[in-house]
C-alpha cells in the first residue's frame, strides 16, 4: 500500500494472472489505495513436487516507489498416522503409590496434540492437582487413590484426524490391614483352668481389588485359671475325753479338711460334742481301763489278725497263677508257628492238655479272625529240600499268597475303643469317628496299622514291643481345624497331622510313621522341621531335617512325596516347612467337579485347590460323593510359590449361543495366606453357568488357574453333561473295607526266618564289604549310615525302612538281588527248608 500490481511466484514460477483473486480498497486513515491478492493451491499441485525441496509461494508487489517481495510461505500436506508409537499399559498399584502412563502419539503434520481420558471423561490437570501431563505426553498420578481405578485412554488429534490408543486398565488395590485386638474374653470356665481369646479382623483396611490378605492369625487364645471356691469340711472327730468329775466327756473337730478358701462356705454344725458318760447315772468313781476293755476287745483283735492272714494267702495264690500263665504264653509263642506263618496256615490253638495254664497267641484278639489266601508250603515226608535265595523270589515258597488279619468286631467295638481313649485328657481331641482311625493289639511280633486311602501307616517292627508286653495301639488322622498348630513367620503345614499312641509306652526299637507331604524338597529353599505335641498340649520342634544327630530319638527319611519318621516315642506329629526363598513351592492338586445330573438351567463347575496328599484327596472325593459331583477333567499339579501372590481362577471361551456365565468379574481369587497356611481344607471356587435351553448338554470351555507371576494350568473342557463319565474312574478310591490292622508276620513282605538270617549275616562288619553298609548303598540309603550305625542292629533298620516304603507292592526280587549280590561266602546262608516252614 499503495501498490499498483501484485503477483505470486510458486516454486520459482509465476502464477498465471487469471488465477489471482484481487480485491481493491482505500485505506481509511491515509486515503491511499490498497490491494489484496489471493491464490488457491491444490493438493495435486503440492504432490507434483518431488525431491527434497518443499512447495513454497512468494508474492511480489510493484508501486511507484519500487518493488518488494514477501517471505516464502511453505505448504505441506497434513496427515496423522494410525498407530501410536507407544501406548499406555495396564498397571496394578497399591494405594498412595505413584502411577506413570506413557504415551507417544502417532507421527503427523502438524504434530498431534495429546489429551487423556479417564473412563471417557477428559482428564484436566488444572482441576485435579494430583495429576499432570509431561512434555513427553505421559500422564502422571502423584498418589494413587481408589477413585483412580479406571480405564485410561490416550487421544492424539490434529487438523486431519483424531486417534485413540488402546485403553489401559489401572487397578488401585488395597492390602488388608489388621484392626486392633479386642479385649480378652472372660475365662471359659468360672472355676479352674480354661482359656480366653481375643480377635482382630482384616478390616483396617479390608483388602480391595485383589489386595493381599492380612498375614497372621485373627484369633489368639491363652490359658487362664480362676481360683475355685473351696467349701470347708470337718476333720474326723477326736477321741472321747476321759470321764470328768461332772460325769461327762467330750470330743472335738476342726473345719480344716479342707479349710474354706477363695470364698467357700464355712463348715456347718458344732465343733464340740459333749455327752454324759454314765448313762445318766452319775457315779463319780472312775472305771479301770482294764476292766472296761475286757473280752470284747480281745475278740476284735483276734478277728482282725485272722482276716489279714487270709488276705496274704489269697495274694500269694494270685501271684502264682499269674506267673504260670506268663510262662505258658512265652513258651507257646516261642514254640508256635506264628514265626513261620508266612509259610503255612496259622490258627488259634486250644490249650495243651499237659499244660492247662498255657495261654496261646490270643491276647485281646478274641474278637479277631486270621485269614490266609494263596498257595502254601506243602508238607512232605522224608528229607526236606532247600531253596536258594539267589535263584528267585525271597517269598517264592508263598506264591501269590496274602496274609491279613481282618477285624470281625461290630462297629460298636470301634466306637467303644474310641470312647475309652477319650476318657483320658490327652485323647479328648481324637476324632469320634472310625473312618480316619485304625487300631489293633500287638505284642513282640510287631505289625502294621494303616488308614485306608490316606498314605498314612505305622510300622511296628518285630521286637519293638518288649517280650511279655501287649499294647493296644491306635493311629489317627486329624483335621487341621480340630488341632491348634501354631505356625510362626513363613511356616506352613506340609503334611497331615497324625497321632499314634498311646504316648508313654515303652518301645525297645523305633517304629516308622509314614505320611505324605506336599513340599518340593530343596535344602536351598526349605527349612523342614518335625513337630510333636506334648501331653500338655504345646508343640515342640523335635527334629530339624538335615541336622539330625545319629543318637537322636527321631529320624526322618524324606522323599519326593512322602516322609518316613523313625521314633521311639509315640505321639502327635506334623511336618512343617519354613520358606528360605521365593523359590520354595508347595504342590497343589487341581480338581474339577460338576454335578452328575443337572435338573435345572444352572450348572456349577467347582475347582478345588488342595495339598497334593492322599488324605486331602480322600476328603474332597468323599465330600463330592455327598454333593453328587463327578470329576470332569484329569487332575493337574500346580507349584505354588512363596511369593505372596494370590491364586487366580477364570473361565473362558464359553459359547454364548448355548451358555451364559454368571460370573460378574473377569476372575476369582483365593488369597495367598489361605493356601500357604495349609490349615484350611476344601479350598475351591465355583463357576456358575446357565443354559440357554434345557436341551443344551454339550459344554466346551477353558478354565485357567494360575498364581500371579507364577505357575499356571489350563483345563480344556469338552464333554456332554448328561452322559459323559470318562473321568469318573480316575479318582475311584480303594475299597473302604481294606484291612487297617495287620498283626505278626502277615504285616511284612519279608518272611520272619529269612529276615533273621539276613540280620545275623550282615550286622557284623566284614572286611570284604559284604555287610549292611553295602546293602544300604545298593538300596540308595547310604546317606543315613550314621543313623543306622547308632542302632543295635543296622540291618534291621534298613529292612524296616524297606518294609515301610514298599508295602504292599514292593518288589521282593530287587531286594533279593541286592542281598544276593553282596558276595557272602556261605552260599546256603539264606536257604530255608520246608521243615523250617
Amino acid at each position: 500500500m499503495p501498490a499498483t500490481q501484485i503477483f505470486f511466484k510458486c516454486n520459482g514460477e509465476w502464477v498465471r494472472q487469471v488465477d489471482h483473486m484481487i480485491e481493491r480498497s482505500t485505506d481509511g486513515s491515509s486515503g491511499l489505495p490498497a490491494m489484496e491478492v489471493r491464490i488457491n493451491v491444490s493438493r495435486q499441485q503440492v504432490e507434483k513436487v518431488f525431491g527434497l525441496e518443499e512447495y513454497w509461494c512468494q508474492c511480489v508487489a510493484w508501486s511507484s516507489s519500487g518493488t518488494t517481495k514477501s517471505q516464502k510461505a511453505y505448504i505441506r500436506i497434513a496427515y496423522l498416522r494410525k498407530n501410536f508409537e507407544q501406548e499406555p499399559l495396564a498397571k496394578e498399584v497399591s494405594l498412595e503409590q505413584g502411577i506413570v502412563l506413557h504415551c507417544r502419539p502417532p507421527e503427523g503434520i502438524p504434530p498431534a496434540e495429546v489429551e487423556w481420558l479417564r473412563n471417557e471423561d477428559l482428564v484436566d490437570p488444572s482441576l485435579d492437582p494430583n495429576v499432570y501431563i509431561t512434555r513427553e505426553h505421559s500422564l502422571v498420578v502423584r498418589q494413587a487413590r481408589l477413585a483412580d481405578t479406571a480405564n485410561y485412554t490416550c487421544v492424539a488429534k490434529n487438523i486431519v484426524a483424531r486417534r485413540r490408543s488402546a485403553s489401559a486398565a489401572v487397578i488401585v488395590y488395597v492390602n488388608g490391614g489388621w484392626s486392633t485386638w479386642t479385649e480378652w474374653s472372660v475365662c471359659s470356665t468360672s472355676c479352674g483352668r480354661g482359656w480366653q481369646k481375643r480377635s482382630r479382623s482384616c478390616t483396617n483396611p479390608a483388602p480391595l481389588n485383589g489386595g493381599a490378605f492380612c498375614e497372621g492369625q485373627n484369633v489368639q487364645k491363652t490359658a487362664c485359671a480362676t481360683l475355685c471356691p473351696v467349701d470347708g469340711s470337718w476333720s474326723p472327730w477326736s477321741k472321747w475325753s476321759a470321764c470328768g468329775l461332772d460325769c461327762t466327756h467330750w470330743r472335738s473337730r476342726e473345719c480344716s479338711d479342707p479349710a474354706p478358701r477363695n470364698g467357700g462356705e464355712e463348715c456347718r454344725g458344732a465343733d464340740l460334742d459333749t455327752r454324759n458318760c454314765t448313762s445318766d447315772l452319775c457315779v463319780h468313781t472312775t472305771l479301770s481301763p482294764v476292766a472296761a476293755s475286757g473280752p470284747e476287745d480281745v475278740a476284735l483283735y483276734v478277728g482282725l489278725i485272722a482276716v489279714a492272714v487270709c488276705l496274704v494267702l489269697l495274694l500269694l495264690v494270685l501271684i502264682l497263677v499269674y506267673c504260670r500263665k506268663k510262662e505258658g504264653l512265652d513258651s507257646d509263642v516261642a514254640d508256635s508257628s506264628i514265626l513261620t506263618s508266612g509259610f503255612q496256615p496259622v490258627s488259634i490253638k486250644p490249650s495243651k492238655a499237659d499244660n492247662p495254664h498255657l495261654l496261646t497267641i490270643q491276647p485281646d484278639l478274641s474278637t479277631t479272625t486270621t485269614t490266609y489266601q494263596g498257595s502254601l508250603c506243602p508238607r512232605q515226608d522224608g528229607p526236606s529240600p532247600k531253596f536258594q535265595l539267589t535263584n528267585g523270589h525271597l517269598l517264592s515258597p508263598l506264591g501269590g499268597g496274602r496274609h491279613t488279619l481282618h477285624h470281625s468286631s461290630p462297629t460298636s467295638e470301634a466306637e467303644d475303643f474310641v470312647s475309652r481313649l477319650s476318657t483320658q485328657n490327652y485323647f479328648r481331641s481324637l476324632p469320634r469317628g472310625t473312618s480316619n482311625m485304625a487300631y489293633g493289639t500287638f505284642n513282640f511280633l510287631g505289625g502294621r496299622l494303616m488308614i485306608p486311602n490316606t498314605g498314612i501307616s505305622l510300622l511296628i517292627p518285630p521286637d519293638a514291643i518288649p517280650r511279655g508286653k501287649i499294647y493296644e495301639i491306635y493311629l489317627t488322622l486329624h483335621k487341621p481345624e480340630d488341632v491348634r498348630l501354631p505356625l510362626a513367620g513363613c511356616q506352613t503345614l506340609l503334611s497331615p497331622i497324625v497321632s499314634c499312641g498311646p504316648p508313654g509306652v515303652l518301645l525297645t526299637r523305633p517304629v516308622i510313621l509314614s505320611m505324605d507331604h506336599c513340599g518340593e524338597p530343596s535344602p536351598e529353599s526349605w527349612s523342614l522341621r518335625l513337630k510333636k505335641q506334648s501331653c500338655e498340649g504345646s508343640w515342640e520342634d523335635v527334629l530339624h531335617l538335615g541336622e539330625e544327630a545319629p543318637s537322636h530319638l527321631y529320624y526322618c527319611q524324606l522323599e519326593a512325596s512322602a516322609c518316613y519318621v523313625f521314633t521311639e516315642q509315640l505321639g502327635r506329629f506334623a511336618l512343617v516347612g519354613e520358606a528360605l526363598s521365593v523359590a520354595a513351592a508347595k504342590r497343589l492338586k487341581l480338581l474339577l467337579f460338576a454335578p452328575v445330573a443337572c435338573t435345572s438351567l444352572e450348572y456349577n463347575i467347582r475347582v478345588y485347590c488342595l495339598h497334593d496328599t492322599h488324605d486331602a484327596l480322600k476328603e474332597v472325593v468323599q465330600l463330592e460323593k455327598q454333593l453328587g459331583g463327578q470329576l470332569i477333567q484329569e487332575p493337574r499339579i500346580l507349584h505354588f510359590k512363596d511369593s505372596y501372590h494370590n491364586l487366580r481362577l477364570s473361565i473362558h471361551d464359553v459359547p454364548s449361543s448355548l451358555w451364559k456365565s454368571k460370573l460378574l468379574v473377569s476372575y476369582q481369587e483365593i488369597p495367598f495366606y489361605h493356601i500357604w497356611n495349609g490349615t484350611q481344607q476344601h479350598l475351591h471356587c465355583t463357576f456358575t453357568l446357565e443354559r440357554v435351553s434345557p436341551s443344551t448338554s454339550d459344554l466346551a470351555c477353558k478354565v485357567w488357574v494360575w498364581q500371579v507371576e507364577g505357575d499356571g494350568q489350563s483345563f480344556n473342557i469338552n464333554f456332554n453333561i448328561t452322559k459323559d463319565t470318562r473321568f469318573a474312574e480316575l479318582l475311584a478310591l480303594e475299597s473302604e473295607g481294606g484291612v487297617p490292622a495287620l498283626v505278626g508276620p502277615s504285616a511284612f513282605k519279608i518272611p520272619f526266618l529269612i529276615r533273621q538270617k539276613i540280620i545275623t549275616s550282615l550286622d557284623p562288619p566284614c572286611s570284604r564289604g559284604a555287610d549292611w553298609r553295602t546293602l544300604a548303598q545298593k538300596l540308595h540309603l547310604d546317606s543315613h549310615l550314621s543313623f543306622f550305625a547308632s542302632k543295635p542292629s543296622p540291618t534291621a533298620m534298613i529292612l524296616n525302612l524297606w518294609e515301610a516304603r514298599h508295602f504292599p507292592n514292593g518288589n521282593l526280587s530287587q531286594l533279593a538281588a541286592a542281598v544276593a549280590g553282596l558276595g557272602q561266602p556261605d552260599a546256603g546262608l539264606f536257604a530255608v527248608s520246608e521243615a523250617e516252614c
